[in-house]
């Protein structure tokens, strides 16, 4: 497969369609919450994808095997992953879509500070310093102002906080563990995988699992399954391996700008100077943290 030095057009066509449907993804998971307990939803969505995964291995022909040594990073991934979808569905049922999507989606701004402690070869820089603090403040901003339009839940905001946290660490998992040895594909796996157990045993703490599930809820269980955790995920995965990390990473700050516009759009969600604020200040510090040094520096 052809690597790629640069995000040429059609690379960049796909990374705005694939924060579309991301966003798209927070708005399918607040209206299907109301079918579903949040908890029990993500472990529904687990348990489908998996045979979505599981079909598009064999039709590649990947090969369903456990490199040695990685069972304890697969298990840790795994269990990242669940917590991320515990907090984000939990998130996505407390809050607004709007605010969730600002506050998640400064998951760029943690694996620059793990990374700088974690992974050699790429510590911290006063560009990244100042991406990061412009990021901090923006969800500062989300979290600490209780009077914005909409609905502001804190315990909310701090599950879409801790969500993006633990995406941040699954990132990390697959870069600096064997995980990094094995394919995209197994990855997802293994996260896929761990997540069912966990997250069926974690939703017998979250009520009763089903609220009043019609055919929408179950469409929307479909649509998450399907379209974001195996197609979604795999073609991002893809457009990793191909393009620059950076310019694909670049591309995130989209996602928490089409995640407000259809939190407006679509559910009503008054949108305040606040959120608009928030999102603003974090999406400068995505791109300033993604953004590539100059040359000079990076041969240096």
């Amino acid at each position: 497969m052809e690597r790629k030095d640069h995000i040429d057009a059609f690379g960049a066509s796909a990374l705005i369609g694939f924060a579309l449907l991301f966003a798209v993804n927070q708005v399918v998971i607040k209206v299907t919450n109301g079918g579903f307990q949040p908890v029990f939803l993500a472990a529904l969505r687990s348990a489908i994808a998996i045979f979505c995964i599981l079909a598009w291995m064999r039709l590649r022909g990947i090969p369903l095997a456990i490199a040695p040594g990685t069972i304890p990073a697969g298990l840790l991934i795994g269990a990242l992953f669940s917590a991320e979808f515990v907090f984000l569905f939990l998130a996505l049922d407390l809050t607004s879509v709007a605010r969730s999507s600002v506050i998640f989606y400064s998951m760029p701004v943690w694996l620059a500070v793990g990374a700088h402690f974690l992974l050699p070869g790429d510590a911290m820089t006063r560009r990244k310093a100042a991406g990061l603090a412009l990021a901090v403040a923006g969800v500062a901003w989300a979290i600490l102002d209780r009077g914005a339009g909409g609905q502001a839940s804190l315990a909310g905001d701090l599950c879409a906080l801790a969500a993006a946290a633990s995406w941040a660490g699954i990132a990390l998992c697959a870069r600096g563990t064997a995980m990094a040895r094995v394919k995209p594909e197994i990855q997802l796996l293994w996260q896929v995988g761990v997540s069912i157990p966990a997250l069926f045993a974690a939703s017998v703490f979250f009520g009763p699992f089903l609220r009043d599930p019609g055919w929408l809820h179950i469409w929307g269980l479909l649509f998450q399954a399907v379209m974001v955790v195996t197609l979604g995920f795999i073609g991002w995965l893809w457009l990793l391996s191909r393009y620059p990390a950076s310019g694909v990473a670049s591309f995130s700050f989209l996602t928490p700008v089409f995640g407000v516009a259809l939190g407006w759009a679509l559910l009503g969600e008054e949108i305040s100077l606040s959120i608009i604020g928030a999102l603003v200040l974090v999406a400068a510090g995505i791109v300033l943290i993604n953004r590539p040094g100059s040359r000079k520096a990076r041969a240096g």
